[in-house]
């Protein structure tokens, strides 16, 4: 039998590498997409490609997983968001730490995994949340009266995802990653001054519907061969 020790440090080890192979999937997927292949992620992670289909099966369960973490995390930020006192902070609180987070950076794989019972209960429970937050927000009024909770969904995944930070972590550029997140960090103030409820002009087109954020996680039904 394997001394305690022996088995506290492989535990140890596994999960160090979870969360590496977990780390690198995400960052692969945002550069790659959804045909983000194992070996990419596992070299980005640095563990063999056995390790990481010891862990997880197939590519499918893997972003199965990290779709549940990023619908975990979602709903751990709303929840700090709306025990905030202040609702223009606890808004702007929640879409900061989704955006850190990288919650767009899961759209690739919309429409190409199966919903589980938990991500799909996950995510309702994140669609009531936010509701509250923006509803909250509006009844204080600091925040735009035509902005909507799709509105605030469909900004955190295009402010979650950034081109410029994806490119040079691909050219191993470390010594401008820095200040490309800086860079970032001021767009996304910028966009937030946008929500604020001082500003008159009207927003263009129709507000988004739910199923516009929604819809393309199901499953589309495969070709006849």
């Amino acid at each position: 039998m394997s001394a305690p020790g022996n088995r506290g440090r492989r535990q140890a080890e596994a999960e160090r590498n979870d969360r590496a192979l977990l780390q690198a999937a995400r960052e692969v997927l945002a550069a790659d997409g959804a045909h983000a292949s194992v070996a990419s992620i596992a070299a980005r992670a640095g563990v063999g490609i056995g390790s990481l289909y010891r862990r997880y099966r197939t590519k499918e369960e893997l972003f199965q997983r990290l779709s549940a973490l990023s619908l975990e995390h979602w709903n751990e930020a709303a929840e700090r968001g709306l025990a905030d006192d202040d609702p223009w902070r606890g808004l702007k609180g929640f879409i900061t730490a989704c955006v850190e987070f990288g919650q767009g950076s899961l759209s690739p794989v919309a429409g190409t995994i199966e919903v589980t019972e938990q991500m799909a209960a996950s995510s309702a429970r994140g669609d009531e949340l936010l509701a509250a937050l923006v509803a909250r927000a509006h009844d204080a009024g600091v925040l735009r009266a035509d902005v909507t909770a799709v509105d605030i969904s469909l900004l955190i995944e295009q402010l979650g995802t950034s081109p410029l930070l994806d490119q040079l972590r691909k050219q191993g550029r470390d010594d401008l990653v820095g200040a490309a997140m800086e860079a970032r960090a001021r767009l996304v103030t910028i966009a937030l001054d946008g929500l604020r409820a001082v500003h008159t002009e009207p927003l263009p087109g129709g507000a988004p519907s739910g199923g516009l954020f929604t819809e393309r996680w199901a499953r589309a039904p495969e070709s006849p061969a």
